[in-house]
């Protein structure tokens, strides 16, 4: 009979408290540069962010989204997005607002046409102007922050207070450390990027709880243990599950961000850093925040209130 493969072997004992006050300084550093650099350097926010202009096609055949794109790419657009919907034949071009107003506009749609000739069909054409995209903007900064506070209040009730704010402080690290990535590295910044905020929300949100839950499991268990030596324990137990889902998680996205294609690349990476920086902040933001915030073993007597009520149960 085959033995199972570990990659984290049995009675782990990594001090990780041991470099909590590192890993803190670490990510505050990192926090404040991210900071910095969406406020002086900015985002290079996408079409959908600051406008442009929707061309809807239909070719003939099956489309060939790499010549398309490379038509595209030689009319000097600036930024632009192809994208396939539904029938194989459907296209989506979108490309940046042109300098010049609304002539500028037209030109640029003139352009394009001239480019794909006569045998494409055109479908739709809309010109998104900056009122539209500045409500999407406003509505992504929405979407993110209601999910903290929604996590924030999640992680409260089946939790304590401590555990809610270590939480939301964990994710919030990762959400602009995101940004920061952004900023500095000048990769767009779209609706499918909020989308991968959200997502790695979710993902880091589940990481955290499984180690919170080990933690609040320790605590019953363990009353005479100090707390730094009691999360060490839980996050040594919790480790070859941790690195197990995000290994296979990073192999799927690694073969998306390689082989899916252009339209999903930014979305990918985008999760891709998640993973990484979520597994991270997990260990050394949420779980020592615990320690600073005052959380304690339970006594005896609430330990065994816990136990007689999650008893009675159904």
């Amino acid at each position: 009979m085959l033995k199972p493969i570990k990659l984290i072997p049995d009675n782990l004992n990594i001090g990780f408290m041991r470099w909590s006050k590192v890993a803190i300084i670490a990510s505050t550093i990192a926090i404040l540069v991210s900071i910095a650099g969406a406020f002086v350097l900015g985002l290079n926010f996408g079409i959908d962010f600051k406008g442009g202009t929707l061309i809807e096609i239909r070719t003939k055949g099956p489309a060939d989204i790499a010549a398309l794109r490379k038509t595209i790419g030689k009319l000097g657009l600036g930024s632009y997005e192809l994208q396939e919907f539904g029938d194989p034949r459907d296209i989506l071009i979108r490309f940046e607002t042109q300098p010049g107003g609304e002539e500028a506009q037209q030109k640029a749609i003139r352009k394009v046409k001239e480019a794909l000739g006569p045998e494409v069909e055109y479908r739709r054409v809309e010109i998104v102007g900056p009122k539209v995209s500045g409500e999407l903007t406003k509505d992504g900064i929405i979407a993110v922050l209601t999910a903290l506070v929604g996590v924030m209040i999640y992680i409260w009730f089946r939790f304590e207070w401590q555990f809610a704010l270590g939480a939301v402080a964990s994710l919030t690290h990762d959400v602009l450390l995101t940004i920061g990535l952004f900023a500095f590295t000048r990769l767009e910044f779209n609706l499918s990027i909020i989308a991968a905020i959200l997502t790695i929300v979710g993902y880091s949100l589940n990481d955290t709880v499984v180690v919170y839950d080990r933690i609040r499991e320790n605590m019953r268990r363990y009353k005479k243990k100090k707390l730094p030596e009691l999360i060490d324990l839980s996050i040594n137990q919790m480790l070859s599950r941790t690195i197990l889902t995000s290994l296979s998680t990073l192999v799927a996205l690694l073969a998306l961000y390689f082989f899916g294609g252009e339209v999903i690349r930014g979305f990918t990476f985008t999760m891709i850093w998640g993973v990484l920086v979520g597994t991270y902040s997990s260990i050394f933001i949420a779980a020592p925040i615990l320690i600073w915030l005052g959380a304690r073993l339970p006594t005896e007597e609430e330990a065994a209130a816990a136990k007689e009520k999650a008893a009675s149960r159904p």
